[in-house]
C-alpha cells in the first residue's frame, strides 16, 4: 500500500473512483501496457500523468520532484506523444517505437503516454502492435482513446483496459464552485458541458454561454425555408461560436507567455514551443466542435419540446428534424466543413 499524504497525485482526477482504485493497485506491480478509454474531459489525461508519477516514484506524494515533473508533463522519462496530423500515421508510430526503445534518462523506467489513439491509422496500428506485445523491459505504455475503433481493437487486446465515465453534472458543478465560479455560472457551465470538465472550466468564465444556447434554441422558430435565411442564421451562429473561444484563447496566451519566459531563462533547446502551438490548435478545433455539438443538442431539444407540448404543426416533420440533427452530430466525428454541414442541416429542417 502507498503511504497517505495530505495531497495526492490523483487530486486532478474527478469522478473516477473505480479507475483510481484500479490504477493504484496496478502501480504496485505494473504490466507493460494500459488503455485508458473514456470521453474527452473525463480527466483520463490527468489520470495518465498521475499513474506515470506513481510508476516513477512508488509513492503517492505529488510534491516529490519526479511526481511534480510528471504531473506537469515535464519529466524526461515520461514521453507524451500528441498526433501531428488529422490522424496518427505509421511514420509517427515509427517515432514512438524508436523512442520506446531508448533507455530511460534518469531512472529504471520509461513511460510512453500516447494521446488520442482512437485516431490511429490502420497501418500505424499494425506497426505498433509488436512493440505493445513485446515492449522494452523498461517501458510502460499508457494509451489514451475516446473509444476503441476497429483500428485499435488488436492493440487494445494487448492492454489492461481502464474505463473512464462521463462526469456527473453535479460533480462538475461542485468542482467549478470549489475553483471559484459562482453557483449560477457553475450550474450553467455544468449543464452545457455534457460531462466534459475541461469544457466546463472554459464555459464557467464565458459570459456569452446563455446567449449562444438561446440562439440555437430559437433557430427552429426563425427558419423560413429560404437559403438567404439559412446563410444569415449560420453567419450569426458561427460568430457566436468564434466569440466563445475567447476564454480558451486567453488561457492559451498565458501558457505561451509562461513558455516564452522559460525559453528566455534556459534557452530554446527542448522548449516544446512547436508542441504547444500544435496543442493549442487542436484545443481550439475541439472547442469549436464542442460548441457546435452543444448547440445542435439544444436545437434538437427545441424540437422535442415542441412535440411534447404539441406545438409542432407537423409532428412527423419534427421527429425527422431530431433524427436529422443526430445525423449531423454523428457527421462531426468525420471532421467535416462545419459551415457547410450547418447550412445543409438548416435547409433540411422545418420551422416550428
Amino acid at each position: 500500500m502507498f503511504a497517505e499524504y495530505a495531497k495526492s497525485v490523483w487530486d486532478g482526477v474527478v469522478g473516477q473512483p473505480r479507475a483510481v482504485q484500479q490504477l493504484t493497485r496496478s502501480a504496485a506491480a505494473p504490466v507493460h501496457a494500459y488503455l485508458f478509454v473514456g470521453p474527452a474531459g473525463s480527466t483520463k489525461h490527468e489520470a495518465a500523468r498521475a499513474f506515470a508519477a506513481l510508476l516513477l516514484t512508488g509513492h503517492d506524494d505529488p510534491d516529490a520532484r519526479d511526481a511534480r515533473l510528471a504531473l506537469a508533463g515535464e519529466h524526461p522519462d515520461v514521453r507524451e506523444v500528441e498526433r501531428t496530423g488529422a490522424r496518427i500515421s505509421k511514420d509517427q508510430v515509427s517515432e514512438i517505437i524508436r523512442n520506446a526503445s531508448m533507455a530511460p534518462i534518469e531512472g529504471s523506467r520509461k513511460v510512453m503516454l500516447l494521446h488520442e489513439f482512437h485516431l490511429l491509422e490502420a497501418d500505424g496500428a499494425a506497426r505498433l502492435l509488436k512493440t505493445i506485445e513485446e515492449p522494452p523491459a523498461s517501458a510502460v505504455f499508457i494509451v489514451l482513446a475516446d473509444q476503441v475503433p476497429p483500428e485499435l481493437v488488436t492493440v487494445a487486446s494487448r492492454c489492461v483496459r481502464i474505463e473512464f465515465s462521463t462526469i456527473p453534472e453535479t460533480t462538475i458543478r461542485d468542482v467549478l464552485i470549489a475553483e471559484g465560479a459562482t453557483p449560477a455560472a457553475a450550474g450553467q457551465a455544468a449543464a452545457a458541458a455534457a460531462g466534459n470538465l475541461t469544457r466546463a472550466r472554459v464555459l464557467a468564465t464565458d459570459p456569452g454561454l446563455m446567449a449562444r444556447r438561446e440562439a440555437f434554441a430559437t433557430v427552429p422558430q426563425r427558419l423560413d425555408g429560404t437559403g438567404s435565411n439559412v446563410v444569415a442564421l449560420c453567419t450569426e451562429l458561427n460568430a457566436l461560436i468564434d466569440a466563445a473561444a475567447a476564454p480558451l484563447a486567453a488561457r492559451q496566451e498565458e501558457e505561451a507567455s509562461a513558455l516564452e519566459a522559460r525559453v528566455a531563462a534556459v534557452g530554446e533547446r527542448g522548449s516544446g514551443r512547436k508542441q504547444l502551438e500544435e496543442r493549442h490548435k487542436r484545443e481550439l478545433r475541439r472547442h469549436r466542435v464542442d460548441e457546435l455539438r452543444s448547440g445542435l443538442g439544444v436545437m434538437a431539444g427545441a424540437y422535442r419540446d415542441a412535440l411534447v407540448q404539441q406545438r409542432a404543426a407537423r409532428p412527423d416533420a419534427a421527429v425527422h428534424a431530431v433524427q436529422r440533427i443526430h445525423q449531423a452530430l454523428d457527421a462531426l466525428e468525420r471532421n467535416p466543413n462545419e459551415t457547410l454541414l450547418l447550412q445543409a442541416l438548416l435547409l433540411d429542417l422545418p420551422t416550428i
